[in-house]
């Protein structure tokens, strides 16, 4: 198997899984969106310790950081910056469903995939052809067409399609390895997610009071940890048009699920939109199929 198929194969479980992950917030109410959060750091962060203890060890792990990073503080500036994008991403995952804002937070995941083409052609210098330079003018009015429609853009959909790209970008270029960059992220942001168990008095006697929590939690745990770790895998292994397009199926599925399940308001003018950013997804999806298939060939040859 080649490294590409072998990323495909790994974007693809993240993005069913990242849809799944999405309905948390709704089963575990009357919890909070920012309690999950918090919730989903402890239990994904034991996820992947055992990941990363029954792959690579700890102290494998804590060597490459020290070697890596060691007291260069522009690395850990980069590292850390890195930590607060993904960090806050998390947090709105959870709360945006709940919240009124899961169309929007699946709008944001629309156009990230497109972002992340518009970054590969500026920053990695990646050459653009017809299908991708036409999905970036159809998503372009799309964003346009929704700012004159409604004269604002949901902050949640720029939170995301505008701060998540950078995360990946610099954690490609500093060479962290996925599953090494995302463990030092939990182990720095779950003293944060600590901090508001303990403030919030009644998270802890809620779930020892509600036996489906005691499946619900190992669940959320094996989601998240299966579902980043493989992402950011992807992430590393496919060229970035690739990933972009393998991307495209997340907020799919979000859209889906905000719309059925949690009942997510959708104005009629904001279907103009999605149309044609759903036609510049369709275009990345096409040149993305078309790479696979000139890697496979290639592969053979």
């Amino acid at each position: 198997m080649t490294s590409t198929t072998k990323g495909f194969w790994l974007g693809l479980l993240s993005q069913i899984l990242f849809g799944v992950l999405y309905l948390f917030s709704m089963w575990m109410a009357p919890l909070s969106g920012t309690d999950v959060f918090a919730l989903r750091m402890l239990v994904m962060l034991a996820g992947i310790l055992v990941i990363v203890i029954s792959s690579v060890g700890l102290g494998s792990m804590f060597r490459f950081f020290r070697q890596k990073l060691g007291r260069d503080l522009k690395q850990w500036a980069c590292m850390l910056v890195g930590t607060a994008i993904v960090g806050s991403q998390f947090w709105l995952f959870m709360w945006a469903p709940v919240n009124g804002e899961g169309v929007n937070v699946a709008m944001g995941y629309f156009l990230f995939p497109l972002v992340m083409v518009l970054a590969g052609r500026l920053l990695l210098k990646e050459e653009l052809n017809r299908l991708q330079t036409a999905a970036l003018i159809l998503a372009a009015l799309g964003v346009a067409h929704e700012l004159w429609a409604t004269h604002a853009f949901s902050w949640t959909t720029l939170w995301v399609c505008a701060i998540y790209p950078p995360y990946y970008l610099m954690r490609r270029a500093m060479g962290i390895p996925a599953l090494y960059g995302l463990t030092l992220d939990l182990l720095l942001i779950v003293p944060f997610a600590l901090v508001w168990l303990l403030m919030q008095g009644h998270i802890l006697p809620t779930i020892a009071a509600e036996p489906r929590y005691w499946l619900l939690l190992p669940a959320l745990g094996i989601a998240s940890a299966v579902s980043m770790s493989a992402n950011l895998k992807a992430s590393a292994l496919l060229p970035v048009n690739v990933f972009g397009m393998l991307s495209y199926l997340e907020p799919a599925l979000l859209f889906l699920l905000s719309v059925t399940l949690l009942g997510t308001p959708v104005n009629d003018s904001a279907y103009f939109t999605y149309g044609l950013i759903w036609t510049a997804l369709g275009l990345l999806a096409l040149n993305g199929l078309g790479n696979l298939r000139r890697n496979r060939l290639a592969a053979v040859g």
